[in-house]
């Protein structure tokens, strides 16, 4: 009697996990195929590459996304204008996908900044957004604008430009790295014509684009121009430099053109942020006609200069020795030729602009590196020619 209880007992659980299980798998059953016909449902949701919500089991966020999305696909798949102009967007390092939906709602991109940032989301790519500069239109649909700030970080033709490059530096790495033709790039700079911008006018005529350039981060279209990277380049370079960078640079006796020959400069006299500010001082200083100084004396004039240095393969000569500058026949060469240069001898960053704009308030004129071959970076200044010898003396044995 108790055996056959026992077995009653176990045969009815045994029936019970058996329609338990029957149970689950039926449940998951209907939410692989509900899963599966909203995901193919929702394909006027996905943005290309990006990963979308294919995990299972379909969460609460997700399902209340996909409804909201799809009530307004219409609006998320039309774009604003047939204009098929470019428009230059950069997003800084570390910008929410909320503040860049608002920055493309504001520059006319997409209507509805909530509504982006959503569909971002929804595609699990609202983290995955590049920092850089692009070029997108305004015929371009919520979802292929989503797919070009997504899909930079993958392409090969996402370039990054250092500061203190000069144009000869930024083509060859255009070329070895097949973004474009080096040389017609090197041509298109060089002539400075080819790409206006309110940025450019201080630059004198036929002056080339050398100082203009900003450093940065650029995601180009596969068909890329010379023109397309440089009006991202002067695009960026104007959201670079302070609002009133031409009154400021006009309120020390200079253009702003000039201005942005001593910023080149102090950009390649120092790597240290800290220091350029008393860098532009001094060259400032040199600039004074209350100065006896007839000529800047900028090392770095004279290495942009002397070129190419086939036997070491860079554009930057180092070591140089004074010895040198005297056969170095160039008004680059600031030894020989008084005043400022003709032009920027590279593409400075922000902070070097800035240096020059609001400079170390200093009556220096010289300096040294504190310690042989310039290891660490850091400099001592001085404000008479006695004191600089003084310090050559202490800092380097001489």
């Amino acid at each position: 009697m108790i055996m056959r209880r026992l077995f009653s007992c176990f045969y009815t659980l045994i029936q019970t996990i058996i329609l338990f299980i029957g149970a689950v798998l039926v449940v998951a059953i209907a939410v692989g195929l509900f899963a599966y016909t909203m995901i193919n449902d929702s394909s006027h949701l996905v943005i290309e590459n990006g990963p979308l919500w294919r995990r299972l089991p379909i969460d609460s966020e997700a399902l209340s996304l996909y409804h909201e999305l799809s009530a307004r696909t219409e609006e998320i798949n039309t774009p604003l204008s047939d204009d098929p102009s470019l428009v230059s967007f950069t997003i800084e390092s570390g910008e929410t996908a909320e503040t860049v939906a608002h920055r493309l709602q504001g520059s006319g991109l997409v209507g509805d900044a909530v509504l982006f940032s959503q569909l971002l989301h929804y595609n699990g790519i609202d983290t995955r957004l590049q920092a850089g500069s692009f070029q997108l239109s305004r015929n371009m649909t919520m979802r292929q604008i989503g797919a070009a700030l997504y899909r930079a970080g993958l392409t090969q033709n996402s370039v990054s430009i250092p500061p203190g490059w000069r144009l000869e530096e930024i083509a060859t790495y255009l070329h070895r790295s097949n973004i474009m033709d080096g040389n017609y790039f090197l041509q298109v700079a060089r002539q400075g014509a080819a790409v206006a911008h309110p940025v450019l006018a201080d630059k004198p005529l036929g002056q080339s684009y050398e100082g203009y350039l900003a450093p940065g981060t650029y995601h180009l279209p596969d068909d890329a121009t010379p023109e397309t990277l440089i009006t991202l380049m002067l695009d960026n370079f104007a959201q670079q430099i302070p609002a009133n960078a031409f009154d400021l640079a006009h309120q020390r006796g200079l253009s702003f053109h000039d201005a942005l020959i001593v910023a080149s400069i102090v950009q390649r006299e120092t790597f240290l942020d800290q220091e350029r500010p008393l860098v532009a001082s001094v060259y400032l200083n040199r600039l004074s006609p209350t100065t006896e100084l007839q000529h800047l004396q900028a090392d770095p004039t004279v290495q942009y200069a002397m070129g190419y240095q086939s036997d070491t393969g860079v554009w930057w000569k180092s070591p140089v020795s004074l010895e040198e500058y005297p056969a170095v026949d160039s008004p680059y060469n600031t030894y020989l030729y008084p005043g400022l240069p003709p032009g920027p001898i590279s593409n400075p960053s922000p902070e070097s602009i800035a240096a020059v704009l609001y400079p170390a308030e200093t009556s220096y004129l010289y300096f040294v590196c504190q310690f042989p071959n310039c290891e660490g970076g850091t400099h001592v200044f001085a404000a008479t020619y006695e004191e600089h010898l003084q310090n050559v003396a202490v800092y380097w044995g001489q």
